[in-house]
């Protein structure tokens, strides 16, 4: 099983120009497409607990692949 994370942009019902971006991670036995489809049910989930907001978009990847290294070699978020 892998940790994948659902990325998706959420905006403000009440000012539709606030957005920002929300992640869920959970483990999959999956790839990343039949992340796709059983992303939904989640993200339904963090709508009933967050109804201000709107879900603009999605897509599905692999936590920590997007890192990048700095100047000394460590490790940082992109």
């Amino acid at each position: 099983m892998d940790l994948i994370a659902i990325v998706f942009t959420v905006c403000a019902l009440a000012q539709p120009n606030d957005c920002q971006q929300e992640r869920l991670d959970y483990l999959s036995g999956g790839s990343l497409r039949e992340c796709l489809v059983s992303a939904q049910p989640y993200i339904a989930q963090w709508i009933g607990e967050h109804p201000k907001w709107s879900v603009k978009n999605y897509h599905c990847e692999y936590p920590h692949r997007e890192e990048k290294t700095d100047a000394r070699g460590s490790a940082r978020p992109a």
